[in-house]
């Protein structure tokens, strides 16, 4: 309701504004003619303004503020990989019983286009996974994790983040998953049902950390290709990974 009020309140004082500076000009001038011929001239280019301003270049305003906004996105997903990602899908490999047809899709190579990003995101999205909560070692996952928790909760509390929903999801899967373990005081002698829920939750992070991974390799590759090389060489899916240049 204030705000509404303030918005009358400043049309009304621009109005007023407008109205006097007239006033002013045919008191001097003494040629109404010639002020209202003028006026109406502007008010008949006021429907073109609006077409330049809101179509044309707010448009190019909005761009470059996505592609800024885009930039630091992409900068907080680094920060997150390198920090936790990669880690991560190291641990949540472990769980995994035949992950063999994923691992092949996740050998990035430095000759790759944009439609083999795009067909390797969707074959992780459809492939499987056949994870198991009791194959993995739960506890050494657990006490990783809960080192990462704060740095995890500093990233959901980024409104920039709020524009990246793939990413968002990621986050709340993972962070679910922390919640998860965290809750559990021990891993022996859990119901059949229990696994299987933390089977669920493991594929569910698992997979989205794998797709937005895939992503932000799209994102180096594009912007930074030296970072790209590296990210390539480090892959935390190739078994045979070596920072050295061969």
């Amino acid at each position: 309701m204030k705000r509404i009020r303030w918005y009358l309140f400043l049309t009304a004082a621009l109005v007023g504004i407008s109205a006097i500076f007239y006033f002013v000009q045919v008191q001097i001038f003494h040629r109404t003619g010639d002020t209202f011929f003028y006026m109406l001239q502007d008010i008949a280019f006021v429907p073109v303004q609006v077409l330049l301003v809101t179509l044309f270049l707010n448009q190019l305003l909005t761009m470059r503020e996505k592609r800024v906004l885009l930039k630091k996105l992409n900068m907080l997903i680094g920060t997150f990989y390198i920090e936790v990602g990669t880690d991560l899908m190291k641990h949540l490999h472990r769980f995994g019983s035949d992950l063999s047809s994923v691992r092949e899709r996740m050998l990035v190579a430095g000759k790759w286009t944009e439609k083999d990003f795009i067909n390797a995101q969707t074959a992780v999205k459809s492939a499987y996974y056949g994870i198991d909560s009791r194959i993995g070692d739960l506890n050494e996952l657990k006490t990783f994790l809960s080192e990462k928790r704060t740095f995890l909760l500093s990233l959901l509390a980024n409104p920039n983040l709020l524009e990246h929903d793939a990413f968002t999801d990621l986050l709340w899967a993972v962070f679910h998953l922390v919640e998860e373990l965290y809750a559990r005081a021990s891993f022996q002698g859990l119901p059949k049902t229990d696994y299987d829920h933390l089977s669920g939750d493991i594929k569910r992070a698992y997979s989205q950390l794998l797709i937005e991974w895939l992503s932000y390799m799209k994102y180096l590759k594009d912007d930074y290709p030296y970072l790209f090389s590296l990210a390539v060489r480090m892959n935390p899916m190739d078994p045979d990974a070596n920072p050295v240049v061969q």
